[in-house]
Order: C-alpha cells, then sequence, then structure tokens
C-alpha cells in the first residue's frame, strides 16, 4: 500500500515576497531594459525583467570569451604562461585597447587581464585566433558552449562584442554563464575582482563599479556598452557565503547601471537566504518491514537539497515521504524504496530518491509463519 507521510521536523517559515518588496526591487531596475538576479548557489532567480529579450551583450560578450580558455587551463591543455602572437587583424581592432604591438608574443595570463580588466578587444582577438584558428570559429566555439551549460538563447559571432549581425545574447543566459564560470574555475575567477592592470607601460582600470564600493562585497564581473545596446553591467557579491549574479541592460548611462546593480543585490542578500533541508549523512525516518529479522529500516535521502527563498515569510516548507508500506525484506543499504517530494513558497517542487539505510535480512520459514499468523489474529506481523 502507497502510504503518504509528511514529516514536521524540518519547517522553516517562508512565504512569498510581498507586493510591496517587489515593487522595490521594480523600482530599482526602472531604468534598465532587462535585468535579472540569480542565486549562485541554488540557481533561484530572484527578481526578473525581460530576462529573455533578445539584446546586444557588448563587452559583456568577454566573460563567455574567457570561459574556453578557462577550460582548457582546467584541463591542462593550456597554461597562463603559454604565449600567443598578436596578429595584425587584432591590432587593428578598434574600441577599448589592451595596447598590443603586432607580431609580438603575449603570455595568456596578461590576455585574460587585457580581456577581463581592461576590456581589451585586441587582447580578445588574439586569444580568439590562437584558441579557435580564426576568431570567427572561436565564436562557434563560444556558442555550442555556452548552449551546453544552459545559455540556450545566445549568439556569439566576435570575441569582443562589438554590435554584428547575429551576436546577441539575454541577461538569463548571462548570469547563467557567470554562474558556471564561478563554480568551475573558482581560482581562475578571481581575476574579475582585480581592480587594476598594466601592459605595456599602460596603467588601466577596471570599468566595474561594484568593485569599489565598501561593504557590497563585490568579486566580479564585466561591463558593456554599445549605441545600440545602452549601457549593461554582469556583477557579482558575495555575503555569509551566499554568492548573487546581476545582470543589468539598456541603461541610459554609467551612473544608472551601477545604481541599479547594486541596489538590487543588497536587495537579494536583504530579502533572501538560503536554507539547508535535507542532510544525506541522516536519516529522514523509520519504515517497518514486513518480514524482516528487524521491524524497521532507516530512510535516507539519496543527497542534499539547498533552495533560497525570501526571510521575512510564514509558510511552512512540507516535506513528504512517500513509499509503500511495510516495505518488504530482505532490504539492501542504498536500495531504492520511494521518494522524497519538497514543496516550499516560491520554489519548483524537488524530489529526491528515497533510500534505505541498512540491509534487513528476510527472516526464516519459522519467522514467516509467526508474522503470518500475528497477522491473521492481531491485523500485523
Amino acid at each position: 500500500m502507497k502510504k503518504v507521510f509528511t514529516l514536521f521536523l524540518l519547517l522553516i517559515f517562508q512565504t512569498p515576497l510581498t507586493q510591496a518588496s517587489i515593487g522595490v526591487a521594480n523600482a530599482y531596475a526602472k531604468n534598465a531594459k532587462e535585468a535579472i538576479l540569480m542565486d549562485a548557489d541554488t540557481g533561484t532567480v530572484l527578481y526578473e525583467k525581460n530576462p529573455d529579450q533578445i539584446t546586444y551583450p557588448s563587452s559583456m560578450t568577454k566573460i563567455m570569451t574567457t570561459y574556453p580558455a578557462l577550460q582548457r587551463i582546467k584541463d591542462g591543455r593550456l597554461s597562463l604562461d603559454d604565449k600567443f602572437k598578436t596578429s595584425v587583424k587584432a591590432w587593428k581592432t578598434g574600441g577599448t585597447r589592451t595596447f598590443l604591438e603586432p607580431n609580438k608574443y603575449v603570455k595568456v595570463a596578461d590576455l585574460l587581464r587585457g580581456i577581463i580588466i581592461q576590456s581589451g578587444n585586441d587582447a580578445s582577438v588574439v586569444l580568439a585566433e590562437n584558441l579557435g584558428g580564426t576568431e570567427e570559429d572561436y565564436a562557434k566555439e563560444m556558442t555550442k558552449l555556452a548552449e551546453s551549460i544552459g545559455a540556450k538563447n545566445s549568439s556569439f559571432k566576435n570575441a569582443h562584442g562589438l554590435t554584428e549581425p547575429g551576436h546577441y545574447s539575454t541577461v538569463r543566459d548571462l548570469a547563467i554563464i557567470t554562474a558556471s564560470i564561478i563554480h568551475n574555475f573558482p581560482d581562475l575567477y578571481k581575476i574579475f575582482k582585480e581592480q587594476v592592470f598594466t601592459y605595456n607601460g599602460i596603467k588601466q582600470y577596471n570599468r566595474n563599479p561594484l568593485l569599489k564600493i565598501p561593504g557590497l562585497g563585490a568579486t566580479g564581473t564585466k561591463t558593456g556598452h554599445t549605441d545600440e545596446g545602452g549601457y549593461g553591467l554582469v556583477g557579482s557579491a558575495t555575503k555569509d557565503g551566499r554568492t548573487l549574479i546581476v545582470v543589468v541592460n539598456g541603461l541610459p548611462s554609467e551612473k544608472k547601471r551601477a545604481e541599479a546593480a547594486e541596489r538590487l543585490l543588497n536587495w537579494g542578500f536583504r530579502e533572501f537566504d538560503n536554507y539547508n533541508l535535507i542532510d544525506p549523512s541522516k536519516p529522514i525516518m523509520a519504515a517497518n518491514v514486513w518480514l524482516g529479522k528487524k521491524a524497521s529500516v532507516p530512510l535516507m535521502a539519496s543527497g542534499s537539497i539547498k533552495v533560497t527563498l525570501p526571510k521575512a515569510s510564514r509558510h511552512d516548507i512540507k516535506v513528504e515521504a512517500i513509499y509503500s508500506s511495510p516495505l518488504p525484506a530482505p532490504i539492501k543499504e542504498g536500495q531504492l524504496v520511494g521518494r522524497l517530494e519538497i514543496t516550499a513558497p516560491h520554489t519548483p517542487t524537488i524530489t529526491l530518491p528515497l533510500l534505505a539505510g541498512a540491509d534487513i535480512e528476510e527472516v526464516g520459514i519459522f519467522g514467516r509463519l509467526l508474522s503470518a499468523l500475528n497477522y491473521i489474529i492481531w491485523g500485523h506481523g
């Protein structure tokens, strides 16, 4: 018989955000055409405004430009000390520059800092040409890789982000790409926090205004601007072990984009928190066993669960264990016996496999006869 057990040992009081709080976030993002605020750990979207609208990513493209290089460094196929030659094409690329010299060799470490800190279009092309053969082929790799990590509404035609037909992204995709870099390359991501880089005797400062705000905890990421797309910013910040990612685009000025990003980040830290609901090392409950040498077996979750929820709330999180009771012996530790369903405000239902936490042997013939007799007389074994 399938039974559902509602567990009350995991209560955390939460409710949806009030309309007043959402109104505050809307006010912060009023100057942005598109915006999103995401928890980097759980992937929960805390706020969104036209998140899937196709837009011009401008120099925010360069976050994705670094991704294939970071992946190669992690895999051991590329070193920060490797050197790449600067082509004449790269040297002639317009816009923001690292001031590379044609036919000179540049370390990968310097190219990455040129791209991230100085927003160097020339450095972006050098990296693309040397890793992809051509900038066009590297852009195809960027698009394919972005799609593989869940950024499915992006198409990259170049490595620097200057406006070009067919070159586009969304604020959701830019947040997804940033979260993936934070998770997969935590040591290399520290470059995005560096505020100054000098190359060829020319000192340039990181254009990310969030890095200069005391107490915000900013850890990156990248600004951008084109006439077509307006002013944009991808930012990340960490407080008390939580990392939030904000993306805003289509703003009318540098000042407005900085204000919107800062205020949305502070709002996210203020209104939300992360909660660990399940500890896979501890039993969830005990289930009755039929024809076993032990009368019950501990049930375990197959993994941990962390959710991002509003702080100011008063509704219960509900955790339900669903399985057929009693469980027939023999039972093997780790055997799938049912499922856990977790429901919470503002969160899709989460399902986890429910596993047996111990071996339970089946009783012998006399034990089975006794259990059968008890069932006939008393209604249980």
